[in-house]
């Protein structure tokens, strides 16, 4: 597990070795807010970026390149706003890195049907986690 920067300097220093630059401020916000969706729950690109005053392609972009995936920065707990699974790892649709995402959720209680479409959170419910602390 990579260590998340905590402080201004250690982010401006931090390369992400996924990408051999330095990471955005529009990225640490991304991650900072999916840092914050509890596990057995999930919310939406659409989400984020809304509480970002963003587009919903950023935040996939920035997820996209997640250099402290799964944890500290749970990227998987992140859906498309029609509840499908959405993308993982650059992967999108019927491929390995979306089953591999949709087994992360299932073992923290999520569930999906076998169109991997979200079906429930970990309480049972239907619920996109939208509070956020910007």
């Amino acid at each position: 597990m990579i260590p998340f920067p905590k402080t201004e300097q250690e982010k401006r220093e931090y390369i992400n070795p996924k990408t051999t630059r330095p990471l955005t401020a529009f990225q640490y916000k991304v991650y900072d807010l999916c840092s914050q969706i509890p596990r057995g729950q999930v919310s939406t690109y659409k989400a984020i970026s809304d509480a970002l005053n963003g587009g919903p392609r950023a935040v996939g972009q920035a997820l996209r390149i997640n250099p402290f995936c799964p944890l500290p920065i749970p990227c998987h707990r992140v859906i498309a706003s029609d509840m499908s699974i959405g993308g993982f790892s650059g992967g999108w649709g019927d491929c390995q890195f979306v089953a591999d995402k949709k087994a992360k959720l299932a073992k923290e209680g999520c569930k999906f049907n076998d169109h991997y479409q979200f079906e429930s959170n970990i309480d049972g419910k239907k619920v996109i986690f939208t509070d956020f602390k910007v």
